[in-house]
């Protein structure tokens, strides 16, 4: 049985599908989209800033007085916020601008918590073009539309399939190291590495149990806000890499036979790089 959703997340769920109707029509004549470089592999469409300002004004309607932390628009409202809407309109970009489907919105709400901790309390991922949206709530569970969803139950490594990111031009050198690392010292181990550029599809496949993990470093809040949520409620486990459960730049999550394993391993891998 599908819990019934909170009013957060019903106005969650509005602000999502309307963006995506506009995305996808955009998405269908991608050849025709304005585009501007920012640099190296960092393409902002207008379909980026068309999204965001329509969940924007969505969520603000609906509950004026929230802070944001939006991809494109940066930092605003109250800084005495006591709830505030984390944003990613369009996480995978480049995937979406060479008409590859794997992209989605995701949507956080995060709860401010004494001694200025803070927490996310409900996420949603809504990937469009393969008609599939995860959502979760804290203490309710983790959904794929009206499924239930768990992370892997694998336990041998071998047979473990990871998900991350590829570093790129500006990723930082410290960053580019630690991954060859990691991906040298897994690749002889495991069923294989996959890179399919969404970081928050990458984290609710892995609260899907299609992943066994992902990890990746130098990440933004507003890419893997919603994934954590998922892949916590899904029974799996998400940390940096030296074990702390608040992510600051730096992300590891995965099934909890597979967790410290791989959590170890980047970890290891971020010490023994050089300074930048």
């Amino acid at each position: 049985m599908v819990p019934r959703r909170s009013a957060h997340m019903t106005i969650m769920v509005a602000a999502a599908q309307k963006a995506a109707k506009r995305l996808i029509r955009d998405f269908n004549e991608v050849e025709h989209l304005q585009v501007s470089i920012k640099g190296p592999s960092d393409f902002v469409s207008q379909a980026d800033l068309r999204a965001e300002q329509s969940i924007r004004e969505d969520l603000d309607r609906a509950r004026p007085g929230y802070g944001f932390l939006m991809e494109e628009s940066g930092v605003s409202g109250s800084a005495n916020w006591a709830w505030r809407w984390i944003v990613d309109p369009l996480d995978g970009t480049t995937n979406f601008l060479h008409a590859i489907p794997n992209w989605a919105i995701s949507i956080a709400l995060e709860k401010r918590l004494p001694e200025g901790q803070s927490e996310i309390v409900a996420g949603l991922v809504y990937a469009p073009a393969l008609d599939e949206f995860y959502w979760a709530e804290k203490g309710v569970g983790a959904y794929l539309n009206d499924k239930r969803l768990r992370v892997s139950a694998r336990r041998d490594w071998s047979t473990g399939l990871f998900a991350t990111g590829i570093p790129f031009a500006r990723t930082a050198p410290r960053n580019r190291l630690a991954f060859a690392r990691v991906l040298g010292a897994m690749m002889p181990e495991v069923a294989g590495v996959r890179r399919f550029g969404a970081a928050a599809l990458d984290l609710a496949w892995t609260a899907a149990g299609r992943y066994d993990g992902y990890w990746e470093l130098g990440i933004n809040k507003w890419d893997v806000a919603a994934g954590e949520l998922l892949v916590r409620e899904a029974g799996g486990f998400v940390t940096d890499p030296a074990g702390h459960e608040h992510i600051e730049g730096d992300i590891v999550a995965a099934n909890p036979h597979f967790h410290a394993r791989l959590r170890e391993m980047v970890e290891a891998a971020r010490d023994t790089n050089p300074a930048d």
